[in-house]
């Protein structure tokens, strides 16, 4: 169990030799921090290494503290100086942003670099050489692995997040990683792009158009289009502004491929598939840059 501290309360506790423990990145330490706080990040290995340079004596009584109050790092942090034999550990209640809210005193460097820079509003256009999809295919046997070039794609912010999008693949593009002789890679590259699998020739993209992305809970949804089937998905995302101002966005995720009518090898559809056999899910993992 964390125990807490009001700001208010901090305030006096530090009057009487509480110690206090900055437990985000250092360059957040340097941006902004509690007046007389030290620094040991919680993401990093060395971090009781830190504690130790610190000076912390494990009779202290020690406040850590991270940037809001809403996530795990200072109670990580907490548990880790409890679990080393410090005794006398409290959270501070709503983090920086509650002490900095109640006008109590903090030592400020870079204040942009604290807040973290937003993503100006309007369009960014996809950089097609720095974007890809890998995808992963498994049986029984083995797993195949790949990627698959982006064609085209813009991104769309308001407010900071993302608000709309779409991303076209060029499926003529699909590459194999893994098969090394190159009768076998060629067969495999022919086969999904058969009628088999993504029918190629009739369906030359693929297309996901963004709807909705919740950046608090790290999900993106809209819609997918593989061959002539469209269909909603959401799954686990991520975007970060850049220091030069482009736009990084992660994701990884399952989709089942028979919803769009790649049936090939499918145990649900055919029987007695033998060495034929193929899983349903494949692992889409995307990575995208996008410029202004």
């Amino acid at each position: 169990m964390v125990n807490t501290i009001s700001c208010r309360e901090l305030k006096e506790r530090i009057e009487r030799g509480a110690v206090v423990i900055d437990v985000m990145t250092p360059e957040d330490y340097a941006c902004c921090h509690l007046a007389g706080a030290r620094s040991a990040c919680i993401y990093e290995m060395a971090f009781m290494d830190h504690i130790n340079n610190c000076g912390v004596s494990p009779e202290a009584e020690v406040v850590v503290y991270d940037a809001t109050g809403t996530t795990l790092a200072a109670p990580t942090a907490a548990g880790r100086l409890k679990k080393a034999g410090y005794e006398k550990v409290l959270v501070l209640d709503g983090g920086l942003a509650a002490w900095r809210a109640a006008g109590l005193p903090v030592e400020t460097g870079a204040a942009e670099a604290f807040t973290g820079p937003e993503p100006a509003d309007g369009r960014y256009r996809v950089d097609t050489e720095r974007s890809r999809l890998e995808w992963i295919g498994r049986n029984f046997n083995n797993r195949h692995t790949g990627r698959i070039s982006v064609r085209e794609g813009v991104l769309a912010f308001e407010g900071g997040v993302p608000a709309g999008g779409t991303l076209v693949l060029d499926m003529n593009t699909i590459e194999n990683f893994d098969l090394t002789d190159p009768a076998w890679h060629d067969l495999l590259i022919r086969h999904l792009k058969s009628e088999d699998f993504f029918h190629v020739e009739r369906f030359p993209t693929a297309t996901f158009t963004l709807s909705r992305w919740d950046i608090e809970k790290g999900r993106a949804s809209g819609d997918l289009t593989i061959r002539d089937v469209t269909r909603e998905v959401t799954f686990p995302a991520q975007v970060q502004i850049q220091e030069d101002g482009s736009v990084k966005a992660h994701a990884a995720f399952d989709i089942d491929r028979t919803q769009w009518n790649v049936n090939y090898g499918s145990t649900r559809l055919f029987e007695r598939l033998g060495m034929h056999q193929v899983h349903d899910l494949i692992t889409l993992e995307l990575f995208i840059v996008a410029v202004r």
